[in-house]
């Protein structure tokens, strides 16, 4: 029996060996796509910087495409005065009526708390936003942005605390991402005619450039190759080697936690905004 196992943990060390590997290099994972030079993959593929200044952004985007995934990334965003920049982590798929799952950062005055701004849009619509401040600062060190993405729900968390959940209502006719494969895309940009205070507060160019940083990436998630899942096979290119997230929810500990962050940092959410929707709130918002 002993010797029988060592073969599995042989196994089962290798496996986490290369998931470790693929997690470190972020040269495997993502190509700089825009920002003449402005984005850098350094330290032996360990960190990703973007930066910012007058001319020009710049911004990254995954090599693979994903169906459903766990999805990590470490980020420490811009530092001291962001007013008017934006920070973008997302997740999504392309054309006219494109899914997408989106963390936006929006910088703030030095002293002032950014703002976590988060949708989800399927189908090409979107107009599901739920802002929140965060209990830390998050130019001070990294820390780590989470999507849970599965066919029946996704899940935004902070450092593991669930922020939102948005669960699949197609049963009450709300569309939900499930079909498009989608890339990760992450940029920093100016967007100072809206970013901070509705676009009062400009960016001030003297204090650029603007750095924002990423590290310790990591996807256990379904790989779209070729119209093909990596989990929808016996393939060892699998980067899920344990696929429980694929029907992971929130447990009674999380759920606690969602509220926690609900009640004492959201700052804003559509569902309870019925200025905007004076015909009523959308089918998602009223229904359990």
């Amino acid at each position: 029996m002993a010797s029988s196992s060592v073969p599995l943990i042989l196994l089962v060390l290798l496996l986490g060996s290369m998931m470790v590997a693929s997690a470190a290099n972020l040269n495997q994972d993502f190509d700089i796509t825009w920002g003449d030079g402005r984005a850098n993959i350094i330290n032996n593929g360990e960190l990703l910087t973007l930066s910012l200044d007058k001319t020009s952004g710049s911004g990254f985007q995954s090599k693979n495409e994903y169906l459903f995934g766990k999805i990590d990334m470490q980020l420490k965003l811009v530092p001291g005065n962001s007013a008017g920049t934006v920070t973008a982590y997302y997740l999504s798929s392309k054309g006219s009526t494109w899914d997408e799952i989106d963390f936006e950062f929006l910088g703030n005055l030095s002293g002032d708390p950014y703002i976590l701004h988060t949708n989800v849009f399927s189908q090409g619509k979107g107009n599901r936003e739920q802002q929140f401040y965060l209990w830390f600062d998050p130019t001070a060190d990294f820390h780590t942005y989470s999507i849970l993405w599965n066919p029946q729900r996704i899940i935004f968390s902070v450092d593991g605390t669930p922020i939102r959940e948005f669960k699949n209502l197609e049963s009450n006719g709300v569309p939900f991402p499930k079909n498009q494969p989608m890339r990760i895309y992450s940029s920093l940009w100016n967007a100072d005619d809206w970013a901070t205070r509705g676009g009062l507060v400009k960016t001030d160019w003297t204090q650029a450039p603007f750095t924002a940083s990423y590290r310790n990436f990591n996807a256990n998630a379904c790989v779209w190759t070729s119209g093909a899942s990596s989990c929808g096979s016996n393939s060892p290119s699998s980067t899920s080697s344990n696929n429980a997230w694929l029907s992971q929810e929130l447990d009674s500990a999380s759920q606690q936690r969602l509220q926690w962050a609900q009640k004492n940092y959201m700052i804003y959410n559509y569902c309870t905004d019925t200025k905007r929707f004076p015909q009523g709130l959308p089918t998602e918002c009223t229904t359990s």
